[in-house]
């Protein structure tokens, strides 16, 4: 709150903080905004008679797009397709020499990867979109609650729907990239953490209020508030928490100057993967139940998976759901750090741990120091992503909880980076601790209060 006021105080920052508002309000409307082709009436019924697992594919698209894909707005895909392919770009590194190349090059390499990244959300958003569409005009986006929301389905018209679904993905990406560059956060992690807000406190509400007042239990709603709270705050601290390794630099004499000599730390987070063992699990584990949305339901195959893979309160759906955040846990650190990397610069620069030698004993140390937080870690985000699975079954609650282990994370790691950008940009403008108490100084002269 101190770092809100301090920021309003100051021109430069007020108007980024009212630049990035603005962009709320229009992401917000266009949310709101129904796809031409798509009867309106219809699809609000349909959304209000249909309840959707946060965790099954639909239910994780929604989550991101808040709540404007069912609706079939024309911000449907909301900033999925760019998460998707941000991910398959960090992955293809590994893979391909070229990838890794640009992204050893610095700026322009980072800046060619997010060409690459913008061309590949924009043949995500036509794969999705398609996808979305044929779902939803069979039914199955609303499990078969529903019929003809898509009256005309007409290959012009479907295409003119694919069109304008894609190109709101193009406008939420422009939109993204220009609160990056002119306001205050990273522009798609804010566009992320609110639509998840957008649904967090109406169906928080629900609990204790239920429908139209008469089937809400305020103790339930007691316990998950309380619960929300103390996960929050657990979140904050382990977010925030370091492994920090020391490093010496040694003295180095070029030409007539020496050089080094300093000591500093190379900070290692307990939780080096982030959100996205969680999404990863989610999205792998839900793409059964997808194609399950198109079988006969009376097939074996379709029966076993609407048994225990679309219910995420079974004993197989936790246990598949636990293997994968370890599984992507220590996966993804492995592709986004590199101990050799880090070593070989670590001695290029005359950098050494203490009681380590430089090289290959520094990254044997590196890889043993990342396996013991990568266990830490997995162990942390299972006890995130579960707790609401435990909630669900103990309150004996609906799925339709206001937070999920990946919600939680979204929202703990998006709010911590923005306060830090803010109070950094905020310390820029405060020259208190570097000026006389009660002296105003104009064009560089001191003038005595």
């Amino acid at each position: 709150m101190r770092t809100l006021i301090q920021a309003f105080r100051t021109k430069e920052l007020r108007n980024k903080i009212l630049f990035v508002l603005g962009i709320i309000i229009i992401y917000r409307i266009g949310s709101f905004i129904p796809t031409p082709g798509v009867d309106y009436k219809v699809v609000n019924d349909c959304v209000a008679n249909t309840t959707n697992n946060a965790e099954n594919f639909i239910g994780l698209v929604n989550l991101f797009s808040g709540g404007a894909m069912l609706q079939l707005s024309i911000f449907a895909l909301g900033v999925m397709p760019y998460i998707t392919a941000s991910i398959v770009v960090q992955l293809l590194r590994a893979v391909i020499p070229r990838f890794e190349a640009l992204h050893k090059e610095g700026q322009s390499g980072e800046a060619k990867l997010t060409q690459y990244t913008r061309y590949l959300t924009i043949g995500l958003a036509v794969l999705q979109s398609t996808t979305i569409l044929v779902t939803a005009r069979s039914g199955a986006l609303f499990n078969y609650q529903c019929n003809n929301v898509i009256p005309d389905a007409s290959i012009w018209n479907m295409v003119v729907m694919i069109m304008v679904m894609t190109g709101g993905t193009g406008l939420i990406m422009w939109m993204a990239e220009l609160i990056t560059e002119k306001g205050i956060g990273q522009g798609m992690s804010i566009l992320i953490f609110l639509s998840i807000c957008s649904g967090f406190l109406p169906q928080l509400w629900q609990i204790g209020w239920g429908t139209n007042g008469t089937d809400g239990n305020w103790t339930k709603f007691a316990i998950v508030t309380v619960v929300l709270l103390v996960i929050m705050i657990f979140v904050n601290y382990v977010e925030l928490s370091q492994r920090r390794i020391p490093v010496q630099y040694t003295r180095r004499m070029i030409g007539r100057k020496m050089y080094g000599g300093s000591s500093t730390y190379l900070p290692l987070k307990i939780n080096m993967s982030g959100v996205i063992p969680p999404i990863f699990a989610s999205s792998i584990l839900a793409i059964p139940t997808l194609f399950a949305q198109f079988g006969n339901s009376q097939q074996s195959w379709v029966q076993w998976v609407n048994k225990y893979l679309a219910n995420t309160t079974s004993v197989w759906y936790i246990c598949l759901y636990a293997l994968m955040i370890v599984f992507f846990t220590f996966f993804y650190t492995e592709i986004t750090f590199n101990p050799d990397e880090t070593a070989d610069n670590m001695k290029q620069f005359g950098g050494f741990i203490p009681g380590i030698r430089a090289g290959s004993a520094t990254s044997r140390y590196l890889k043993y120091v990342i396996n013991r937080l990568n266990t830490v870690g997995a162990i942390y985000l299972l006890f995130v992503a579960l707790l609401p699975t435990v909630l669900i079954m103990a309150l004996k609650l609906n799925t339709q909880l206001p937070f999920g282990g990946t919600t939680l994370l979204i929202i703990a790691g998006v709010g911590l980076d923005t306060l830090r950008q803010a109070k950094a940009q905020t310390e820029q403008y405060q020259y208190a601790g570097f000026l006389f108490e009660n002296t105003d100084h104009t064009e560089g002269k001191a003038i005595a209060k």
